[in-house]
């Protein structure tokens, strides 16, 4: 019961960190399910079988608000499921001894890059809906990271996202949407890979279950956090945590000394509230950028009493006599600052 409730804060952290940055859900759950003592083919195909709900709820969440583009979905989606395939395959054939440092150390890049990407340089993307990327970049970009989200436990979001995002060539809804969207058909893969090379004895469906329950309990809390907590103070803070959880599965495998231990967290330690600092700093300045924005258009319109108003239209007594319509005639919008005259002709 004990390994049940902590197996489901694991899905509900995981959750609130995918639901509030769009990734993150397999990285995070699965650094703590080998932190743990899962195995790594063990934990990944865990994840992988409770993404297959929460990514399909999220994707038809995303579709119905508006905030995919079909054709980008379909060409990340299905070279997303080749690589996701292969990569389970190798992992399943790799020994636990093997597999651990491999996943680890893979799991310490990406956390590095989410460290540095959302504290020095929070990516930003332009107001286009479609995005313009074609195969040259979808499909390599798809293949890889399926294989690194299916070798790592996780990391479809961290590579495939930022990618687009760094390019800034589309909505960020859109590419948070897509890849949600796309990210069900390389869960599906990654799954199907795991059970082919692994069968369904070594695959726990209560870790399964427990992941899952707890994914959607998580969902609507990381709605309203995304609503209230910056996106580069909160990727800081999950990329930290994604390299302290997994420093210390490296530290296990290499059976280093407690100082060792002690010197190395340290130094992490230092360099992740540095960090933290910068994204709250540049979190505040855009706050206050924007803010200073809204005051000043808000001047703008209040000290020009005419804008938005078009001149009223008169009714010239001749038109009355001769039997012409009462009441305003259409009048054309003219320039706030000009005034305009209408000359009404009698009928």
């Amino acid at each position: 019961m004990r390994k049940l409730v902590l197996l489901a804060l694991v899905g509900l952290a995981a959750q609130l960190v995918d639901g509030s940055l769009g990734m993150g859900y397999g990285m995070t759950s699965s650094s703590l399910l080998l932190l743990a003592g899962l195995s790594p083919a063990l934990a990944s195909a865990s994840v992988h079988l409770a993404e297959i709900g929460t990514t399909l709820a999220s994707g038809a969440s995303h579709w119905k608000l508006g905030n995919t583009d079909p054709r980008l979905v379909v060409r990340l989606g299905l070279p997303g499921a080749v690589g996701a395939f292969g990569g389970a395959t190798v992992l399943s054939h790799l020994s636990t001894r093997a597999a651990t440092p491999v996943t680890a150390s893979l799991l310490i890049l990406l956390g590095t890059y989410v460290l540095g990407r959302f504290a020095l340089r929070p990516p930003r993307g332009s107001g286009s809906r479609r995005s313009p990327h074609g195969r040259r970049l979808l499909v390599p970009l798809g293949m890889v990271g399926g294989f690194v989200d299916a070798t790592g436990g996780g990391g479809w979001g961290p590579v495939v996202t930022t990618t687009l995002l760094t390019g800034g060539r589309t909505a960020p809804r859109t590419v948070v949407g897509s890849v949600g969207a796309s990210e069900f058909l390389v869960t599906v893969a990654a799954s199907a890979g795991f059970l082919t090379g692994l069968g369904t004895a070594g695959i726990s469906l209560g870790i399964v279950l427990t992941l899952l329950a707890g994914g959607l309990v998580a969902a609507p809390i990381s709605a309203w956090l995304v609503s209230r907590l910056p996106g580069a103070v909160l990727g800081t803070a999950v990329g930290g945590l994604i390299l302290a959880t997994n420093l210390r599965v490296l530290l296990s495998w290499a059976e280093t000394s407690a100082r060792t231990g002690v010197v190395l967290y340290g130094v992490l330690g230092v360099i992740w509230a540095a960090f933290l600092a910068l994204a709250v700093r540049k979190a505040r300045a855009a706050a206050t950028e924007i803010r200073e924005e809204t005051e000043q258009v808000l001047e703008e319109v209040r000290s020009d009493p005419q804008h938005g108003h078009a001149p009223e239209a008169a009714v010239s007594d001749e038109s009355l006599a001769a039997g012409g319509p009462v009441g305003p005639r259409p009048v054309e919008p003219a320039h706030p600052r000009k005034r305009s005259v209408l000359v009404v002709e009698p009928v």
